[in-house]
């Protein structure tokens, strides 16, 4: 819900300063910035928090945080956005609020993994801190202590986000589709390929990070093209595009595709040197977040994963539509830039919006199968 509510929130303050002229009294960082910051560690942060919690509960049959203790996440994260919406103002507060949930967070996270022991999930801990100490990077160097750290903290954050949708989709991509499309199906995976992808996408995100711009980077953006389009053909089948809540999978997936193509022709051609980032971030982080919150609502309160609301469909072409016009209509029509912005963003507005319409209810409401 609150991942929902912000994503508009977000995007409404973001063209407010952006379109309209409003002021944010902002020192140390600039409007851009603190929209990348609030998109990553307000919206992205949200969406994975409640995730892995739902995850972690299925993964080790031990009860994540509820009640009080969900509170305990939830309304540091709620201070941090409501510090952030001043400006840098109260740059110190929001951090000690961002800190508070994250570190909240990742305790719940790992307590039930610790509990059971189950080493395998390892990982998801090791991303959860480096997002932690990525955003902590972030107000180190808004605040002036770290020189580079606004940058670590906003790309740091991006590759690490990135790199978790990457990460979990290997897990439940190929799962949903062998479930959910109603047929016997044989999910190809490569054990070369996934090895390769854990080589190559870590190697990748150090040099985004590090080195800006690099020639390695697209040499490392080609390699992940290919790897990554050898996973997605060998887990494609025609029967997800009857199935909204997979083919939106898919759709980020390609998205992800599409930024790595645009690095990869990046030293090559005149494109603008980070049109790749809003691929990955709008197509790559937004639609899958919307695909697998929508899974999650209806499968946790009771309902049928397989049989998602018709208007599922329009909310994820939507959120396809938004990459599309924010990724290549400034490309194609560069004198109308800011238009074509203010058109993804209210494409954004529009997508979350009829998103918390239909499922704010069913998330606030008690689970249908318990309904007497």
């Amino acid at each position: 819900m609150g991942a929902s509510l912000f994503a508009i929130i977000a995007m409404v303050s973001w063209l407010g300063l952006y379109r309209f002229g409003l002021q944010l009294p902002l020192d140390g960082i600039s409007m851009f910035q603190w929209h990348a910051h609030e998109m990553l560690y307000g919206y992205s942060m949200a969406v994975i928090a409640g995730f892995l919690l739902t995850a972690a509960w299925n993964w080790t049959g031990e009860k994540t945080a509820s009640g009080a203790g969900l509170a305990w996440i939830f309304i540091p994260w709620v201070l941090a956005r409501l510090f952030m919406a001043g400006g840098t103002g109260f740059l110190l507060y929001a951090a000690l609020a961002d800190m508070a949930f994250m570190l909240g967070l990742g305790f719940a996270v790992a307590k039930p993994i610790i509990r059971v022991r189950q080493t395998r999930q390892i990982p998801v801990m090791i991303i959860l801190a480096l997002l932690t100490l990525s955003n902590l990077a972030f107000y180190a160097g808004a605040a002036g202590y770290l020189e580079t750290g606004v940058r670590l903290g906003i790309y740091g954050g991006l590759y690490i986000v990135l790199g978790m949708v990457l990460f979990m989709g290997r897990r439940v991509i190929p799962f949903f589709t062998q479930r959910g499309v109603g047929y016997p199906v044989e999910i190809k995976n490569s054990r070369r390929n996934d090895i390769a992808t854990f080589i190559l996408y870590p190697l990748y995100l150090l040099s985004e990070v590090f080195f800006p711009q690099h020639l390695a980077g697209a040499l490392l953006a080609a390699a992940l093209l290919v790897s990554n389009s050898i996973r997605v053909n060998g887990w494609h089948t025609l029967g997800i595009w009857q199935k909204p809540l997979l083919w939106g999978l898919f759709a980020s997936f390609i998205m992800i595709n599409l930024g790595f193509l645009l690095r990869a022709l990046s030293p090559f051609t005149t494109l603008p040197d980070y049109v790749h980032v809003h691929a990955f971030a709008v197509g790559g982080i937004g639609i899958i977040s919307m695909s697998m919150m929508a899974r999650v609502t209806l499968g946790h309160t009771g309902r049928n994963v397989h049989q998602a609301p018709p208007v599922t469909t329009i909310l994820l072409a939507c959120m396809v539509l938004t990459t599309t016009v924010r990724v290549f209509s400034p490309l194609m029509d560069p004198q109308n830039y800011q238009l074509w912005i203010t058109v993804a963003g209210t494409l954004w507005i529009a997508s979350f919006a009829l998103f918390s319409i239909i499922f704010i209810p069913m998330l606030s409401g008690p689970r249908v199968d318990t309904e007497s």
